[in-house]
């Protein structure tokens, strides 16, 4: 297959590395580029060399990836990043989406989750873990709970796009299927984020669940 997404893995563990290897390896879709073992290490890579999704532990020598998404952003480098680590404290997971991750998943599940989240982040779409999405909508209902936000009125068509998105479909499907334009959809997607003051489609998606949408 010629059109391949390409993978660059970062942790300090080689063994786990070579396990998200001997994963990816058995999908034709999917090809493993290169490995980095410190978070300098990682920069110095995307600096000189390009890949389609980053899969990046938190806690590395030299540089973590904290650190990593940081230099990222300061460089305006667009880099798609899955993080894959132990840590998976819902604030954390906040703080690492704000600076530009694309998908979370725990250690102990990731070889469940670990194909699909490479595909869904290729294609623009978030990608967490369940337990991820758990304590994300956990923290989000205790944050929540005893504020008084006044959230405009959604229209029956942001209520269907609204659907759709929480049912991890991308802005190109839903287009597809509404029979609208991509721009179209997205403006939706803009209108939402505005009404419901939220930043990324996991707050959408948990608007959708608490208000019984999906």
């Amino acid at each position: 297959m010629s059109n391949k997404i390409k993978v660059h893995i970062a942790d300090d563990h080689k063994i786990l590395i070579e396990g998200v290897i001997a994963l990816l390896h058995t999908e034709d879709d999917i090809e493993v580029v290169d490995y980095s073992l410190t978070g300098k290490d990682v920069v110095k890579w995307f600096t000189k060399n390009n890949a389609d999704v980053l899969v990046l532990d938190i806690n590395m020598p030299e540089m973590d990836g904290i650190e990593v998404l940081k230099m990222f952003k300061k460089r305006g480098m667009n880099v798609k990043t899955i993080i894959l680590s132990s840590l998976s404290d819902p604030k954390l997971v906040q703080e690492m989406i704000s600076m530009g991750a694309n998908g979370f998943l725990d250690k102990t599940c990731a070889s469940e989750h670990i194909i699909k989240a490479v595909r869904s982040v290729n294609n623009g779409i978030q990608y967490f873990s369940d337990d991820i999405k758990t304590s994300l909508f956990n923290l989000y209902v205790t944050e929540t709970k005893d504020e008084n936000v006044i959230e405009e009125e959604l229209t029956e068509r942001e209520i269907e796009v609204l659907r759709y998105i929480a049912n991890e479909k991308s802005s190109v499907e839903i287009a597809e299927q509404l029979n609208v334009s991509l721009k179209t959809i997205e403006t939706y997607r803009r209108n939402l984020y505005r009404k419901l003051q939220v930043k990324n489609v996991v707050g959408l998606a948990m608007y959708a669940v608490r208000n019984n949408i999906v």
